[in-house]
Order: C-alpha cells, then sequence, then structure tokens
C-alpha cells in the first residue's frame, strides 16, 4: 500500500512558477516510478510527466516540455513538479501516481497502468 499527498497548487498569473510536491508513504517509494497527470474542467485526464525510481528516467507531455522538471528525492519520499512560465491552459487538478513497474523499465504515460492516486491539487492559472 502506498498513500500520495499533493501540495503547493494554487492561483498564479501567467508567467509565474510553481512547485507541486507528493509526499508518498511506504517502504516501497525508492524502488517505484511516480507520475503526474493532470485533469482540467471537461477535458479527460492526461499525462504531464514520469519520473523512474532512480531519477535518471523521465518523460513529458509534449506540451511542458522546456517548462516542467519532475524530479523525485527517495530520502525524503517525495516527488517534485517544478512548472515554470505557466500559461492559462496549465490551469488543472493536478494528481501524482504510483506505478510499481520493475527497475529499469520505461516510465510509463497511461493513467490506467499506475496503482496509487493522491487526492489532487488545484492549478489555477490566470491571464
Amino acid at each position: 500500500q502506498m498513500q500520495l499527498v499533493e501540495s503547493g497548487g494554487g492561483l498564479v498569473q501567467a508567467g509565474d512558477s510553481l512547485r507541486l510536491s507528493c509526499a508518498a508513504s511506504g517502504r516501497t517509494f525508492s524502488s517505484t516510478a511516480m507520475g503526474w497527470f493532470r485533469r482540467a474542467p471537461g477535458k479527460e485526464r492526461e499525462f504531464v510527466a514520469a519520473i523512474d525510481w532512480s531519477g535518471a528516467r523521465t518523460s513529458y507531455l509534449d506540451s511542458v516540455k522546456g517548462r516542467f522538471t519532475i524530479s523525485r528525492d527517495n530520502a525524503k519520499n517525495t516527488v517534485y513538479l517544478q512548472m515554470n512560465s505557466l500559461k492559462p491552459e496549465d490551469t488543472a487538478v493536478y494528481y501524482c501516481a504510483a506505478d510499481q513497474i520493475p527497475r529499469g523499465a520505461v516510465v510509463r504515460a497511461r493513467a490506467s497502468d499506475y496503482d496509487y492516486w493522491g487526492q489532487g491539487t488545484q492549478v489555477t492559472v490566470s491571464s
């Protein structure tokens, strides 16, 4: 079992930055791939970024490449999403999720592959 708690969301203006955090419970965090997803009003949930257990492999949604960075601190059982140059279209509820794939496996972008989910944190970007 793993519990995930997101924090760091808020209301910002276009061009601003935010850093989301996701604190995980459970001893398996350091061997678990992690991902961030988002759901905008009236839209389907979409993949944003993922990171493997070591932090060496990452994957991003094309529209956030160069603006968002996913990272992790296994000593703190925490995964982060640094979001820079935010745009109104980034407005959504952001969720972190855990994918218990084997070490060395390629990180995945499909929500149904993830095993555990947080409750979400709202990010609102005004123009």
